[in-house]
Order: C-alpha cells, then structure tokens, then sequence
C-alpha cells in the first residue's frame, strides 16, 4: 500500500536529486511555490492531505524522471536513475529593485508571483526558478551600475562570500555580500562603501535569495 508519508518522502528526494527545495520543485513543475511545503501535508484538522495526481505527473515531467524512479522513491528503492537534466531558460522574469519592495510581487518562499513582471532575453542560461532584478540608481556601485541585471536564484544555497538578495519584512530590499547568517540574525557587508554594513535580526528577513548572474 501507499504510505502518506513515503509519498511526500519521495517527493523531498525527488527535489534533493536536482538540488531544489521542495518549493523550487514546485515552481519549476509550474505549481505554486508552496504546493509541496510542510504546513501542506495535513489538513487543518490533522488528517493527511496528498498530493494529487496532476501535481506528481508535473513534477516528474519538469525533472526528467520516469515513473518507474519515482516508484522507486516511494518504494524507499533508493534514488532517481541520472536522467537528462530539464532544459535550462534564456528568458526569465524581470522586476526592478524600486518595485521589488511593494507588495505583490513575490510569494512567502521569494518566488516571482502576481502581475508587472515584464521578459528578459538572457546570454547565459537560467535554471526554471530563476528571475531577474535590475539596479535601479548609484546605492550598489562600483560594483553594480544602474541599469545592471542581476539574475537571481531563490531557494539556493548560500554561504559566506556569496553575493545575495535579500527581502525585509518593511519592503527594503537590498544587494549586499554575504558575511554570517545563523537563526538569530544575518550579517551583511554593503557593495558601496558609502552605505554602511547590516546585521538584520532575521524575524525581519522575509527572504534570501542568491545571485548567481550579473549582466556586467
């Protein structure tokens, strides 16, 4: 019999094999980005909640497994075969920095979502969770000038050094380098050395996101 819990299982590795978060699975298969989170799985009562049969045969398209691997996952049968990796995009959804801070444009999870967005062609290629951000005034030089496009990747993983990012709960939103982040607090070094550094309690982080391309 199918277990609830193996069904979700597999879907988690399913994710973890083409190194997504359980919410960039869900976006990439072109589902909302909180399809698949945890808070998903019981209804409010406590009853298990599945996912459905749409959503399982979306997730298996946008990966490039076969059925058979994804049995397998259920079936605790280990891990999904090599597989091709999904096509990559050139285009991606683009915002500007301004914009970002209003309301409306992105979900819980850091995801684009609602309307504005326009379409950017891209030289590189840019993975289905993509999106773009373009700087807008003098507050990131010298490394980012106005009119500069930074693709960024929500859900990543991000370490120290890395160039990110991040929403606050108030809607600034800022491109800083990456100095510590712990549950308490995220520490950020500032791109222009005009603008100071900032250590954000994270209870007012409302997400990171990193950036892995600049049009530079």
């Amino acid at each position: 019999m199918l277990s609830h819990d193996r069904v979700w299982a597999a879907i988690d590795a399913l994710a973890e094999r083409y190194s997504l978060s359980a919410s960039g699975l869900a976006k990439r298969a072109g589902l909302d980005s909180t399809a698949f989170n945890k808070s998903k799985r019981l209804s409010s009562d406590g009853r298990p909640r599945w996912p459905s049969t749409e959503s399982l045969a979306k997730i298996i398209e946008a990966t490039g497994a076969s059925l058979d691997e994804f049995t397998g996952l259920v079936e605790g049968r280990g891990k999904p075969g090599p597989g091709p990796l999904p096509a990559q995009r050139s285009s991606v959804p683009l915002l500007g920095f301004a914009q970002a801070g209003a309301g409306g444009f992105f979900d819980d999870a850091g995801f684009p979502a609602g309307q504005g967005w326009d379409l950017i062609e891209l030289p590189a290629q840019a993975t289905g969770t993509s999106y773009a951000l373009q700087v807008q005034g003098d507050s990131m030089l010298p490394l980012y000038r106005n009119g500069d496009v930074l693709i960024v990747e929500p859900g990543a993983a991000t370490r120290k050094g890395d160039r990110v990012v991040v929403k606050t709960n108030a809607g600034e939103v800022m491109a800083k380098v990456l100095d510590r982040q712990t549950a308490k607090s995220i520490m950020l070094v500032s791109l222009n050395p005009d603008h100071p550094d900032r250590d954000i309690p994270m209870r007012d982080v409302e997400w990171v996101a990193r950036i892995v391309w600049a049009s530079q």
